[in-house]
């Protein structure tokens, strides 16, 4: 530990960063998103950061930024191509992955599934569909299946309740649908709403058949995984949007509202299907507050130390926590040391009041695909020169660095 380390964290406490397949990997085919792209509903994706052909070289630079953990996602597409038909050279290119990141001692956190599904899902119904949790916990036992001799970590769904939102209520997603309630149409201030291909009430109530399928995959998978790999250790990857008021009790209410919806819902949903959660920390609101906040580029408001407020209000399930993604939208990087160290800080704050967290993935390794919004928003420790696919390394990423080395701050 640094001399100048004051902030200790647990021995053993994983730090690392996060990236998710389409986003990063490039050349992925036989998806809604590609589907999207083609019909100009979403930015081309392309070759993106080429990931999943330099590998190598980007984990040669997490081990150089003192990472010893690493989140992924696995392609649905690429190893379910057809339904029921499942690709085993895909599974041995995950398997090579997962080999690099050992071969580095950096440990692998999988995500099986991050937003993208096969076109033959979608084109069905996918998330829609009344088997859909069965279609689901089919995959994701596949996967654990081969993967868990040399993987203890799972992750079944990323944020289901941004999916399903984006997907439903916003209309930025796939498929396009976008929700209303009376006089009330539900949108992105982003502008992405506009790719929205319907818009209707009986979205908005399609995105809570979605929410409810989204907890049965959960659970279907959970069962499924541990029937053939007990000994692995299963999580979801929830967004938390923090919530808090001001001494105003009509806004007390409205926070716990807006947090049981927007998290407790579905948690309490997989209850008993866990055995740690992924936090995804972006979003902090605070009803009854006139405090005017610094922006990320994505215009949130910059508030990292709030993390600290997700954490707790995970840790009512009483499970252990490792933070799955948590970053900063930052092209000139002018922010993220800072936002990274204060993200950190509020970390430890929680691990003080007894918070059972266990490590902490910054999002993300590389700049990224990011979504709706293509290219424009830079997320990464390391940035991508998209003509050329040179990897430099952010001077941000070496305060995470230290951080790292020191397991403290």
């Amino acid at each position: 530990m640094g001399k100048d380390t004051v902030l200790k964290f647990p021995k053993g406490f994983f730090w690392g960063a996060s990236t998710s397949s389409f986003q990063v990997e490039g050349g992925i085919t036989g998806t809604d998103w590609e589907s999207a792209a083609e019909k100009g509903l979403v930015p081309k994706i392309g070759k993106a950061a080429d990931h999943y052909n330099r590998y190598d070289q980007d984990f040669d630079i997490a081990k150089s930024l003192g990472h010893n953990a690493h989140r992924f996602s696995i392609e649905w597409s690429r190893i379910e191509p057809e339904e029921g038909k499942f690709n085993h050279n895909e599974i041995e290119h995950y398997r090579n992955v997962i080999k690099a990141l050992r071969a580095r001692n950096i440990e692998p956190f999988i995500t099986l599934w991050h937003f993208t599904l096969p076109l033959w899902f979608s084109e069905t119904g996918g998330f829609e569909r009344k088997d859909a949790p069965e279609i689901f916990a089919r995959y994701c036992s596949f996967v654990v299946d081969s993967l868990s001799n040399i993987c203890t970590h799972f992750s079944t769904i990323n944020e289901p309740n941004v999916f399903a939102s984006h997907g439903w209520l916003y209309g930025a997603w796939p498929p396009f649908k976008r929700g209303k309630f009376l006089w009330i149409k539900f949108g992105k201030p982003d502008g992405t709403w506009k790719s929205a291909q319907t818009l209707s009430f009986s979205n908005t109530l399609m995105y809570f058949k979605v929410t409810n399928n989204l907890v049965r995959a959960h659970n279907e998978s959970y069962v499924a995984i541990k029937k053939t790999s007990p000994q692995v250790n299963v999580s979801v990857a929830k967004h938390v949007h923090a919530f808090d008021s001001n001494w105003n009790p009509f806004n007390k209410i409205l926070a716990k509202i807006a947090a049981y919806l927007q998290s407790g819902r579905f948690m309490n949903g997989i209850r008993g299907h866990f055995d740690s959660i992924g936090l995804n920390y972006y979003r902090y609101t605070k009803f009854g507050d006139r405090e005017v906040y610094p922006k990320s580029d994505m215009g949130w408001n910059v508030n990292p130390e709030k993390i600290e407020l997700a954490l707790k209000y995970l840790a009512r399930y009483k499970k252990p926590i490792f933070i799955s993604e948590a970053g900063v939208a930052d092209a000139l990087d002018k922010i993220r040391a800072e936002y990274i160290k204060k993200q950190v800080e509020g970390t430890w704050r929680a691990l003080q009041t007894g918070v059972d967290v266990r490590g902490h993935m910054y999002w993300s390794l590389l700049d990224n695909y990011e979504l709706a919004l293509g290219y424009e928003k830079r997320f990464g420790l390391v940035e991508i020169n998209y003509e050329t696919l040179e990897r430099k390394i952010r001077p941000s990423a070496f305060v995470y660095k230290q951080i790292a080395e020191n397991n403290g701050l």
